[in-house]
């Protein structure tokens, strides 16, 4: 018996010892938020302010934990009344991309160091003061949706319940709720900016918290948007992407100087006119007559996308009138043995494989920005922030997929429906696009497109503008753009 008691004993010690270790270790994986103050220069002015990074529990109605979210929030100190002051929520997309890009690329009051024509510098990476935060004019709020940057799910067998549209609306959305509501935030303009699938997360947003929790917002911005994936999905038997890519291929090959010479004597903003008015008109007209296109039309339709494209007839020819956007990245500069950028086609670099017919790697991608972004963040949130914990920051993460689309099953997702409702119940609700002319990954003729076919009454139209940047899905990383998106930035917050 005696025996038996001490084998108990020694049981229950070794599993209060396992339960304290496993405790001990999940309490290490987690960041209580902790605030740091800071002071920057932003275009001559110094801005004192509190940086707050940590977790923010999501948790269900009986109280129990659903999810650790992490975020990073920027406050101006000196501020007598918080609620006059704009609060923007800030997030990138993927899915499965952290709030990283955004945030050290153009908006946080730190940014990663680039060349001027952004391109990187060598490592070891640094983080440089901006001078074109946007944190004069608001406070700013990063959110990594769950499985992304520090956020985790609860238990990592439930990840799954927040990898998908509507999931991730209704998580996001109800981090938000709670930051603004646990900052006493209610009172004060809110705006969203969202880049990429960051885009389609803002516009369904709009109006789930406007729905769901009566939380009308001032503005939402979107940064290289993509609201109709129609728009952007090369598939048999959908033309759509074919006339919405054209106009950012020809801003391409006149970039890297495969036009004809009349057609390099012309302006970018010259040549873009030129591809959307064939895009939206012969050019569509041909792909939906498909093989009922006689041979002389064929030919003559031929002739124009080699103009306006830079690939040759033959290529044009075999690809029946439709270049696929990663076959088209390999080909135009195949003769010099280099690949152009999808995120940004300014961008060139080597291949290893010339007879390839798609491209290898992204070089606007990789070395590009990949590393320099992963270093500054880590670097950043441990050292300057004051962040600790065990996990990985999950910078573009593959951890969330498959994603579920299954709110748009058999057909496209298209939020488009939903930005609109949100201006018709909210009027006052404006709509800021941000689009780059060397974006192969959402063109800008495709947001044209979507925003002409939302069927937003004619009266509300003027709540949407659009701005326009010589650079990529990024556009902030060319200087130049990083100032020019600060100039709008500050139009638009002082409507």
């Amino acid at each position: 018996m005696k025996i038996l008691v001490a084998i108990s004993i020694l049981f229950a010690a070794c599993f209060t010892a396992h339960a304290a270790d496993s405790a001990a270790a999940k309490a290490a994986l987690y960041q209580t938020p902790v605030t740091t103050k800071h002071s920057v220069s932003i275009n001559g002015a110094q801005v004192s302010y509190e940086a707050t990074a940590g977790h923010l529990t999501l948790l269900k109605e009986d109280g129990s934990p659903r999810a650790k979210v992490f975020f990073i929030a920027y406050t101006k100190t000196g501020v007598s009344d918080p609620s006059t002051r704009p609060v923007t929520i800030s997030f990138n997309g993927g899915p499965g991309s952290s709030s990283v890009w955004l945030h050290l690329g153009v908006l946080g009051p730190r940014r990663v160091a680039m060349n001027d024509d952004g391109t990187t510098q060598p490592p070891p990476y640094k983080l440089v003061d901006n001078d074109q935060s946007w944190l004069d004019m608001t406070d700013l709020v990063f959110i990594d949706p769950v499985s992304t940057g520090y956020s985790r799910a609860n238990e990592e067998k439930d990840a799954k319940q927040f990898h998908g549209y509507n999931q991730d609306i209704e998580s996001v959305g109800e981090f938000i709720r709670r930051w603004i509501s646990d900052n006493k935030r209610w009172a004060s303009p809110k705006y969203l900016i969202g880049e990429s699938y960051g885009t389609t997360r803002a516009s369904g947003l709009s109006e789930h918290l406007q729905h769901r929790y009566g939380m009308y917002l001032n503005g939402v911005i979107l940064v290289s948007a993509v609201l109709n994936f129609q728009s952007i999905d090369f598939k048999d038997g959908n033309d759509l992407p074919f006339a919405t890519f054209l106009p950012t291929y020809a801003a391409t090959a006149w970039y890297h100087k495969k036009l004809s010479a009349d057609m390099q004597a012309l302006s970018l903003e010259q040549v873009v006119d030129q591809a959307r008015s064939f895009a939206m008109g012969d050019y569509t007209v041909a792909l939906m007559k498909g093989t009922a296109l006689s041979p002389s039309e064929r030919s003559a339709v031929i002739d124009r996308i080699a103009r306006y494209t830079g690939l040759t007839r033959d290529y044009i020819d075999k690809a029946e009138l439709r270049p696929v956007i990663f076959r088209y990245c390999q080909e135009l500069l195949a003769d010099s043995a280099l690949v152009v950028g999808r995120f940004d086609s300014r961008y060139k670099g080597t291949v290893s494989d010339r007879l390839g017919n798609s491209m290898e790697r992204d070089p606007s991608h990789h070395p590009t920005i990949a590393g320099c972004f992963s270093t500054c963040i880590n670097d950043y949130l441990s050292r300057e922030l004051n962040v600790s914990t065990t996990l990985p920051y999950e910078v573009l993460t593959g951890r969330v997929w498959p994603w579920d689309f299954s709110n748009a099953q058999n057909e496209y997702l298209n939020v488009a429906p939903s930005l609109r409702e949100a201006i018709q119940m909210n009027p006052s609700l404006r709509v800021w696009v941000l689009n780059g002319y060397y974006d192969l990954a959402t063109p800008f003729y495709g947001t044209e497109y979507t925003f002409s076919h939302m069927g937003l009454p004619g009266s509300l139209q003027k709540n949407v503008s659009m701005s326009y940047y010589p650079a990529g899905h990024m556009m902030y990383l060319l200087k130049p753009s990083l100032i020019q998106m600060k100039t709008d930035a500050k139009k638009f917050y002082a409507q």
